[in-house]
């Protein structure tokens, strides 16, 4: 239905929906409303006068992070980048108010509803969908409008760099050739069987190689602690809800369930009387028995529905007014509403369907909700006593004793760590932060999310350290023996291909045939291989050229025996449209350095 409505996007339902969207995001920006008068004046960096606030940076942190864009233990190495990549976003939208780029909140609302990822199965814009990815991602619906508008300009400005990169034919023709190139060529193995006598590794070496390689045995800092975690899902999982409760709870669920209607419109114009007496007219045909589909097509004005019978699909309250709203959600399946005023044009509306599971399949679902709703008092009580208490006691364990909450402890950890409770955002930088690690002090209650709060102590410490020669024997020679079997390797394969070189002959070589090898083509031959066998000078007079290449666990010998010319095709068409690609990126990345060379850029 939607689709529909974007291809006919003055009809009157495309102006609802993008009013329904302008209130929407004026609704939720109270909350962008409020950051900007509590956001911290720490700025981590300033461009051409323009501040980037340490709070933006971690709002953009904790987004990739709840998006599984980036790993909870890759969140320090993260920050630096996302820094990075705020600066040179800034640089651009500058250049682009510069160059006087805009884009109106119409061409913002049109480019969200047309959002694949905001549409149902039937490509219609779902508002639950909307706000929930909005929701998952971090993002309220006004600043993903910002950000959406930012992005937007941004990608027009390098589209038009991009678009004037070009390149010329025979720059096209002469990558292609070498695109198209085949190598013929066979190879040979090492391993350490080849090697005259199995490698050792004395003490000594084993000495010299921990010593210069003191970074491969460090251990963290790390610390035990002890936490309490109070869980609402847990004290919702008992008690009773008598069956009275949950069907209350269906019918207020029922009744404000999405519905599938549809509907006969006429525009009132100037003329008032004669839209209602036209849909008063519809209305008696209804009334004694004709179709509702039937009268849409002769009576409706909305010309996007009304040869589909009048059908909107499938809303939700909040989409086409409050007027509108009202009737509709007044009606059960099967039921026509009085005349609708909506102001512009007058409406018969039908309810096809609620978009509503039966009682007896949401049955569990209710029992859920409605043990969490009881308990939702008692978790707020606790949580609140878990703040007090954990604030003023001098240990964990008798705030877990009043509280009636196990006190669990930790083996050794580190602030980088798979376990999936430590590793939420906030844990181990409150286990690591001076007041718990150096003072030893409770954590302050710490909301994993809207069900979850955290107290946690450390109980021990110990220092980042480099771990004796003793404790990590095993490891060090392992990586030793694979260095040193390594080098003899490297050693044996250039004392064969110097032999080869010379004229000579190999004994009990094993060599392997590999014919017609292209770059993009899929083979199993290891990708190190391949590479090394593209580097290898052409062959003269019949002559192989050798070389070598590192495999895992081996080497290999190359004799690169033939070069050849597959046939153009589809890869041509692609290396042109690569190679205009390059020169685009080439474009762009240009631009960015041309912008951060002339800016005032500042790291704080």
């Amino acid at each position: 239905m939607l689709q529909r409505i974007r291809d006919r996007s003055h009809g009157w339902v495309a102006k609802t929906i993008v009013g329904f969207i302008v209130v929407t995001f004026a609704f939720f920006g109270v909350e962008s409303i409020i950051g900007a008068f509590t956001a911290s004046s720490d700025d981590v960096a300033t461009v051409n006068g323009d501040t980037i606030s340490r709070q933006a940076v971690e709002t953009e942190v904790q987004r990739a992070i709840r998006s599984g864009q980036v790993a909870p233990e890759q969140e320090r190495e993260a920050r630096n980048q996302i820094i990075n990549q705020m600066i040179d976003s800034r640089l651009l939208d500058q250049y682009a108010e510069e160059g006087g780029l805009h884009m109106s909140d119409a061409q913002l609302d049109q480019l969200i509803v047309s959002i694949p990822d905001f549409q149902d199965d039937k490509g219609r814009f779902d508002a639950d969908l909307f706000r929930n990815r909005l929701a998952s991602a971090g993002y309220s619906p006004t600043s993903f409008r910002q950000q959406l508008s930012s992005d937007t300009l941004r990608q027009q400005l390098t589209d038009g760099f991009a678009a004037s990169a070009f390149v010329l034919p025979g720059e096209e023709e002469r990558l292609s050739q070498l695109q198209r190139q085949t190598r013929t060529f066979r190879y040979a193995t090492l391993s350490s069987a080849d090697l005259d006598a199995p490698v050792t590794v004395s003490e000594d070496e084993l000495k010299a190689w921990y010593d210069s390689h003191q970074d491969n045995y460090r251990r963290p800092a790390q610390v035990k602690l002890a936490y309490v975690l109070l869980d609402q899902n847990e004290l919702a999982s008992g008690g009773d809800i008598s069956e009275d409760t949950l069907k209350a709870e269906y019918a207020a669920k029922r009744a404000d369930a999405p519905r599938e209607i549809a509907h006969i419109m006429v525009e009132k114009g100037d003329d008032d009387a004669a839209a209602r007496a036209k849909l008063e007219g519809a209305r008696d045909a209804l009334a004694n028995g004709e179709d509702f589909a039937k009268v849409a097509a002769e009576v409706s004005e909305d010309s996007s529905t009304a040869e589909d019978g009048g059908e909107l699909g499938v809303i939700t309250r909040g989409i086409f007014g409050e007027d509108f709203d009202d009737a509709a959600f007044a009606l059960d399946e099967g039921q026509v509403s009085d005349i609708v005023d909506t102001g512009d044009s007058l409406h018969l509306i039908k309810v096809t369907g609620l978009d509503i599971a039966p009682f007896e399949d949401m049955r569990d679902e209710l029992l859920t909700q409605a043990r969490q709703a009881a308990s939702r008092d008692t978790f707020n009580e606790k949580a609140q006593q878990l703040k007090d208490e954990s604030f003023a006691a001098d240990d964990l364990a008798s705030v877990a004793e009043d509280l009636d909450l196990p006190l669990k402890k930790t083996d050794w950890v580190a602030q980088e760590n798979d376990d999936e409770l430590l590793s939420e955002p906030g844990v181990m930088a409150a286990a690591f932060g001076d007041e718990v690690l150096e003072e030893g002090y409770n954590s302050d209650v710490i909301e994993l999310d809207d069900s979850r709060r955290l107290v946690l102590r450390v109980l021990e410490q110990r220092p980042a350290t480099t771990l004796a020669l003793d404790e990590v024997k095993q490891q060090v020679q392992r990586e030793a023996k694979a260095d040193k079997t390594a080098k003899a390797l490297e050693a044996l394969a250039e004392k064969r291909l110097e032999t080869l070189r010379q004229g000579g002959s190999l004994e009990g070589i094993d060599w392997q045939q590999a014919d017609d090898v292209s770059r993009q083509a899929s083979t199993q031959l290891p990708q190190s291989l391949v590479k090394q066998a593209f580097t290898l000078a052409h062959p003269q007079d019949g002559q192989p050229v050798y070389g070598k290449a590192s495999l895992s666990g081996g080497i290999a010998l190359i004799a690169l025996t033939e070069i050849g010319e597959a046939k153009p095709g589809e890869m041509d068409q692609f290396l042109s449209r690569l190679a205009t690609r390059l020169r685009a990126q080439a474009a762009v990345t240009g631009l960015q350095e041309s912008l951060r060379e002339r800016a005032e850029i500042e790291r704080n």
